[in-house]
């Protein structure tokens, strides 16, 4: 299989709003936020609800439950709309790390996004599940569900919706509104955001496409792209930062082949899917930065409807041509609703990814044993710690979910209406479904329990042979074919985010 196949037709020009890079699809896919100051005006985070900047009082916690106490001063938290509580909330924690006290039990709540947690969420995140697995966060204005059996219910509830986009207009800072009628109705096409039963009429237009099978047919490119990006960028003996020369451009790479966009126009692509990322991971905050998000949005549904209808006259070997092929788009889902879920696939392509070839890197990479047993047997256990990282560090922290209609949870009263943060990391390290869940150990098996890193039940990601192949390749030929792959002794950051759990950079020597 060759590489991505390079076409006459000129890239789409960035949008007028910001300048588009011209460099390849590296690290713009992430769409990461950044540390900058939200204005009090920010708008709300079309995921999270957050909004940066707030500081006026909770509403009152559901009945039967007590919210925490603020502390004097509250006020906005770090920067992004993801880093500040959840619309109209108070900060409950200080700059001195004292959390608010949960009248209920003496339990301390903490801010999800204090530069403590954020680091490193699994002691409290432990402590949270232990003290009450579901849990109502007056500091969040959320639910948080911690516990394996009680998330588990959650994602197999109909009364527990994925839908969150059609309430998010009201959030939309008025000079925005003409660009957001339009790009939201896109994200109302995304799968994502869909319950059953469009969202299995949805999924199954790509059903056959993500499947193991026909995803094994791309691993000789996988393997050759990995091998070439190494060689090129993790040279042995030189040091470099992984996720900038491996993780985050390798993943953007595969997916724009799959996908089937031409190389040439890449930067504009992954420009468009960078901005899209701030409007969907919540970076986007000043009108300007909303407008521009909006606007990639719409430019990237224009754009992937014109690839559309040239793999209709001119079929690739790619998905898009495969998906046209089997003759669904028209008949189980409109032409509309396909180019929407492109839009999609075209975010979700390189940003978990990224972050599991990272993660799975820094865990082995942190314990010389484990590393030592991967190297003894990469065929057998590079999968395996790719797994085991999924578990125990994956790339995403959690969901968020909305109940649709009053219901029992664990004995809690949750309202239409309340906002559930579905939280996978510490559901993932419960001790009453894993053995020893705060040990990384690839050789755990795949008979236990199943983690829950790719979800589970109807929304389990459609994309996880994509990504698992991906991972596995950078993984081992990172540990197979550098065996001085070793970290530089310097301190590591994380990307501020209730979602994602994502390295600014990985420093280490080749």
């Amino acid at each position: 299989m060759t590489a991505t196949t390079t076409e006459s037709t000129a890239a789409p020009a960035a949008p007028t709003t910001a300048t588009a890079p011209a460099a390849t699809a590296t690290a713009t896919a992430t769409g990461s936020a950044t540390a900058t100051t939200a204005p009090a005006t920010a708008p709300a985070c079309p995921f999270t609800g957050a909004r940066a900047g707030t500081a006026t009082a909770a509403p009152a916690a559901p009945a039967g439950t007590a919210a925490p106490a603020a502390p004097a001063g509250a006020g906005a938290g770090p920067a992004g709309p993801e880093a500040a509580p959840v619309a109209g909330a108070v900060r409950a924690e200080d700059g001195a790390g004292h959390g608010a006290a949960d009248r209920s039990a003496g339990f301390t709540e903490r801010y999800l996004l204090s530069p403590a947690v954020n680091a490193d969420p699994y002691p409290y995140l432990d402590a949270l599940r232990d003290h009450d697995p579901v849990h109502w966060s007056a500091m969040h204005r959320a639910w948080l569900v911690t516990g394996h059996e009680q998330l588990t219910r959650c994602l197999r509830d109909p009364a527990v919706s994925a839908d969150r986009v059609r309430p998010l207009m009201d959030a939309v800072p008025e000079g925005a509104r003409d660009d957001a009628e339009r790009a939201f109705g896109i994200l109302s096409r995304w799968m994502v955001f869909n319950d059953p039963p469009r969202h299995r009429r949805l999924r199954q237009v790509f059903q056959d496409q993500f499947a193991a099978r026909a995803i094994s047919r791309y691993r000789g490119f996988v393997e050759r792209a990995t091998r070439a990006m190494t060689g090129r960028r993790a040279a042995p003996g030189r040091t470099g930062d992984l996720v900038a020369d491996v993780a985050r451009p390798l993943p953007a790479l595969v997916f724009a082949r799959w996908l089937g966009v031409p190389q040439a126009d890449a930067p504009s692509f992954w420009y468009w899917n960078a901005r899209v990322g701030d409007l969907v991971l919540g970076a986007a905050q000043e009108e300007r930065e909303y407008r521009t998000s909006l606007q990639s949005l719409v430019n990237l549904e224009d754009y992937l409807a014109e690839l559309v209808r040239r793999r209709r006259e001119e079929p690739k070997d790619d998905l898009i041509s495969a998906v046209l092929a089997g003759g669904r788009v028209g008949t189980s889902v409109s032409e509309e609703e396909f180019v929407g879920m492109l839009t999609q696939m075209a975010f979700a392509g390189g940003e978990t990814t990224s972050n599991l070839i990272a993660n799975t890197l820094l865990a082995l990479l942190s314990r010389p044993d484990q590393l030592a047993a991967v190297r003894e047997d990469p065929a057998g256990l590079v999968p395996a710690a790719v797994e085991e990282t999924m578990r125990f560090d994956g790339p995403s922290k959690m969901s968020i979910r909305v109940a649709a209609a009053d219901l029992d949870l664990d004995g809690r009263a949750v309202r239409a209406g309340d906002r559930l943060f579905l939280v996978t990391a510490a559901a993932n390290r419960d001790p009453g479904r894993f053995a020893d869940p705060d040990r990384f150990d690839v050789r755990r098996g795949t008979g236990g329990p199943m983690h829950l890193g790719f979800g589970f039940g109807a929304h389990f990601c459609v994309g996880a042979a994509l990504a698992r192949l991906v991972a596995v390749s950078a993984v081992d030929v990172l540990v197979r074919e550098r065996p001085g792959l070793s970290l530089v002794d310097e301190p590591l950051s994380w990307q501020p985010s209730l979602l994602n759990r994502a390295l600014t950079a990985l420093p280490v020597r080749y």
